[in-house]
């Protein structure tokens, strides 16, 4: 049985580690707090992440800086925080492939998915568009599946572990349909040629494309989200057009290094999701084809480790994989 002296000794324990986490959150941020972006400057996520710093800076009068590391898939960026000293003054937003598709698409990865993060929170999401050039007689879902089944069709994507590479593999498993994948490095030029007609498919991020769409020079056929696209409302997703298993989104994923303490990380993902309720930031983004999206640490990390399973079966299946 446990002495009067042992109790009191665990509670005076547990009260002083209380006392400490306290402390912690209310002394953060003690200086500027760094915001690792792991892609390139002006994609949604490098905006949603400068959107929330901005809001975060005013809101607990220390400086938020915004510095993007892209690479290797959001590798490198993930790699740096979380080898960071984990007091929540360096963090990650990254989308969730970099922790849910790149453990099976790259042979070595520099960090632990599991190990090495505390998601923090869920900040936004974005969706792809099935798109065919205009010379193709296609003009549905159903008759893309028909077209594409004749043949293997070559499609674009803007690099290995991107929406378009895994949003294309995906349904081809699921529609019994073979690829050949060629990649380019970001979506600007494969647009281009899209719309040149010098690659005829591809699933490709709305903004980039929506307007080769309005010309006529591409044609939409759907959407790779849960729901449709409040740039094209017309188009209907691929659940919709008679794939229900089908789903591909792009979320933006906060993460802190392990090893944060936990009143810091609860702070963080308060201050996330007040930022996110902002008047008009809702419109402003939906207007890019980004849903400003919160979830909480419990259900980010849960929705990780779901979609961790299934993109480890699409992998495997569609032989991805990058040296």
């Amino acid at each position: 049985m446990m002495s009067r002296r042992l109790f009191l000794t665990g509670v005076a324990g547990a009260t002083c580690g209380l006392a400490a986490s306290s402390a912690s959150a209310q002394s953060y941020p003690q200086r500027p707090v760094k915001i690792v972006v792991a892609f390139l400057p002006g994609t949604g996520i490098d905006l949603v992440a400068r959107t929330v710093a901005d809001k975060m800076s005013a809101k607990l009068n220390q400086t938020f800086i915004v510095e993007n590391r892209p690479g290797a898939a959001g590798n490198l960026g993930a790699e740096a925080v979380a080898r960071s000293v984990p007091d929540g003054h360096m963090l990650l937003t990254a989308l969730n492939t970099t922790f849910t598709v790149n453990p099976s698409l790259y042979k070595k990865l520099p960090f632990d998915p599991n190990a090495d993060f505390k998601y923090i929170s869920t900040v936004g999401k974005a969706t792809t568009m099935l798109v065919v050039h205009s010379s193709i007689p296609v003009n549905s879902v159903a008759e893309f599946v028909a077209h594409a089944k004749k043949a293997p069709i070559s499609y674009a994507h803007a690099g290995p572990g991107s929406g378009g590479h895994l949003s294309m593999e995906y349904f081809g498993l699921l529609a019994g349909f073979q690829t050949v994948p060629v990649p380019y490095r970001g979506n600007t030029q494969l647009a281009a040629d899209l719309a040149a007609g010098q690659i005829k498919f591809g699933f490709v991020a709305t903004p980039g494309v929506v307007q080769h769409v309005r010309a006529g020079r591409l044609k939409g056929l759907a959407v790779s989200g849960r729901t449709r696209s409040p740039l094209a409302p017309e188009l209907p997703t691929i659940a919709e057009a008679g794939y229900p298993e089908f789903e591909y989104e792009s979320y933006y994923v906060l993460a802190a290094p392990a090893g944060i303490p936990d009143s810091v990380a609860a702070l963080l993902g308060r201050e996330v999701q007040h930022a996110l309720a902002s008047p008009g930031l809702q419109e402003k983004f939906r207007a890019q084809d980004i849903l400003l999206d919160w979830a909480g640490s419990v259900d980010t990390k849960a929705r990780i480790e779901a979609d961790a399973q299934l993109w480890a079966k699409v992998v495997k299946a569609a032989g991805m994989h990058v040296d």
